[in-house]
């Protein structure tokens, strides 16, 4: 089921340029699993956490943010707040407004949807509040195609959220998300963003990263480039600041990529924590093609 265009917009290039030749692509993400903001949380209600939220976006002022756990009400109020960003997605419960959004918020200044679609991840991808892998909620892919501005040069963006219960249901939705980026990305560089609920060792993980013959992409966990050897990396943290649990928010990119930047965002104040997840960011450069 194809979107309808929310928002068009298009931002501000970040790339130089030398004797008139065309540049690589530099490219700013973060992905965010927000935490529902119905959720009865007591002093970590969204009310209570919101402006911290914001906060975050606006320090690291990424081209992309993958969104996840985001309520049409939250989403207005990011806008509001960082009124920059447009958006690319729709609630999974209806195809419209009603449920998570896996939404990307992107940068109106520099870039420019051109094709896209929400998608859930069931034997019928088109229908919207579908789940048929042993999920008992809908889950979805939101992907857009974009373009920038200034360069010309346009760029694949995924955003997900796997199922927190169901490794089959994982298991599936990884190789549909393989098979989705293999066909829509095949040329053009892309990133992935999206809370997985899975570790790095988990089959959906390996999967993405080691898909099998039938699916050409290939993905670079941006933060494990940089990172090889780090331990503590838990991206879970409950409201309480823990590292301990394995790293399940994940920024993925294609082969071609070369990464500047990656972290694991430990932002707090006072002890208090914008999510029960911690953001995570990379930043990115693909060459000149």
């Amino acid at each position: 089921m194809k979107i309808s265009a929310l928002l068009l917009a298009t931002a501000a290039a970040v790339f130089s340029a030398g004797d008139g030749a065309a540049a690589d692509l530099s490219v700013k993400v973060l992905s965010f699993n927000i935490r529902y903001g119905t959720a009865a949380d007591g002093a970590n209600a969204w009310p209570h956490r919101q402006e911290m939220v914001f906060e975050v976006i606006r320090t690291q002022q990424p081209d992309f943010c993958g969104l996840q756990e985001a309520l049409r009400f939250q989403i207005d109020a990011i806008r509001k707040a960082v009124p920059e960003y447009a958006e690319y997605g729709c609630g999974r419960d209806d195809g419209k407004t009603q449920g998570e959004y896996s939404a990307i918020l992107y940068r109106e200044d520099r870039w420019k949807p051109d094709r896209g679609e929400t998608l859930w991840l069931s034997d019928t991808p088109e229908q919207p509040g579908s789940a048929s892998w042993g999920n008992t909620i809908p889950r979805i892919v939101t992907w857009g195609r974009f373009v920038d501005k200034q360069t010309g040069r346009a760029l694949c963006v995924f955003n997900t959220h796997f199922d927190h219960q169901s490794q089959p249901s994982r298991v599936k939705s990884a190789e549909f998300l393989a098979k989705l980026i293999a066909r829509q990305g095949r040329d053009t560089p892309m990133i992935l963003t999206g809370d997985f609920n899975a570790g790095e060792r988990n089959p959906a993980i390996e999967h993405l990263k080691r898909p099998d013959e039938n699916a050409s992409a290939r993905l670079v966990d941006t933060f494990r480039a940089l990172h090889p050897e780090a331990e503590s990396v838990g991206t879970f943290n409950g409201f309480e600041g823990r590292t301990d649990g394995e790293k399940i928010d994940y920024i993925f990119a294609d082969p071609s990529v070369r990464v500047t930047s990656a972290e694991i965002l430990r932002t707090h104040r006072d002890s208090r924590y914008p999510s029960d997840h911690f953001p995570v960011n990379a930043e990115v450069v693909f060459p000149d093609q």
